[in-house]
């Protein structure tokens, strides 16, 4: 088995209850932004601590950084805050596996990117996977209630914030892979945590400063919070680890496409811990969905 694999389970399983920990505080304590900067506030420190540590336990010293590397971390850094607090934002909308695939459109969504950046071409058979997955979409952006007409059951706050949250994580994902990739020296995990320690301390330093402006005293209520706040900035540690060096070893697509497993965990968080039904129509665009993703990354 190839080293990214399991290091991207364990990314999934720990991001699953990073999610878990925020929708309790954005349901109970925090606002929106300010459940997003409980990941970055707790998180940051630890992981400069361990970049400091592995870079002087390695003998690799400090690293030479490259003009390259700037666009790509902070593209990378400012996406993903805009990710997060959209997944968190869903919460309130839909319930917490509807709300984790949602956001899981981020595989077809780096598709369209590559497609329209790069110029990638999308062969027949992935045109129709991506179609397959819209269909899922359309499927899970329905409210369960499905009343009134149908435009403004499909076109709602809940399928702009998933959309949003997914294409957002598609371009953190390239962005991160290649800033870690333009730091030619260097192991793989140095490469990794040398790209976290600089992103997380960017984004950290952003969202407060956010907050102070917007939201005045949301910075003190995340501190209030620390117990649990402390538990969001932990498992994103551990999941920002874990999947900063699956992108430096293998493409973004790819990695993501196996975080899937992602939507198998929301479920069962979702069942036992918030007792949330899936209504059977949710439960076809799960299918869907997760279909388009498993033959996107066979015919790719």
């Amino acid at each position: 088995m190839e080293l990214w694999i399991p290091i991207t389970l364990g990314a999934a399983a720990a991001q699953t209850l990073r999610f878990t920990l925020q929708k309790h505080l954005k349901a109970t304590q925090l606002s929106t932004a300010g459940a997003t900067f409980a990941r970055f506030i707790y998180s940051s420190p630890l992981v400069i601590a361990i970049a400091i540590t592995y870079a002087l336990m390695s003998g690799q010293g400090a690293p030479q950084i490259p003009a390259s590397f700037w666009p790509y971390a902070l593209a990378g850094g400012t996406s993903q805050i805009v990710g997060t607090m959209c997944v968190v934002a869903l919460f309130a909308h839909r319930n917490f596996a509807v709300g984790i695939t949602f956001k899981k459109t981020e595989v077809l969504l780096s598709a369209l990117v590559g497609f329209l950046i790069l110029g990638d071409i999308v062969t027949w058979p992935a045109l129709f996977a991506m179609l397959l997955g819209f269909a899922g979409v359309l499927l899970l952006s329905d409210p369960p209630e499905a009343v009134g007409p149908w435009r403004q059951r499909i076109f709602n706050r809940a399928t702009a914030l998933g959309i949003g949250s997914g294409l957002a994580f598609g371009i953190s994902g390239n962005g991160y892979r290649g800033a870690s990739l333009s730091l030619g020296d260097g192991d793989v995990f140095y490469r990794a945590i040398v790209t976290l320690a600089f992103v997380t301390a960017f984004q950290t330093l952003a969202m407060a400063l956010w907050l102070v402006w917007r939201e005045r005293g949301e910075v003190m209520r995340v501190l209030r919070v620390w117990r649990v706040a402390s538990l969001v900035g932990l498992t994103s540690m551990i999941g920002s680890i874990c999947w900063f060096t699956a992108f430096t070893l293998q493409n973004v697509a790819y990695v993501n496409a196996l975080g899937q497993v992602e939507l198998l965990f929301s479920l069962i968080i979702g069942a036992l811990v918030f007792r949330e039904k899936v209504s059977p129509r949710e439960w076809q665009g799960l299918v869907l969905l997760t279909g388009s993703v498993v033959l996107l990354v066979l015919v790719t």
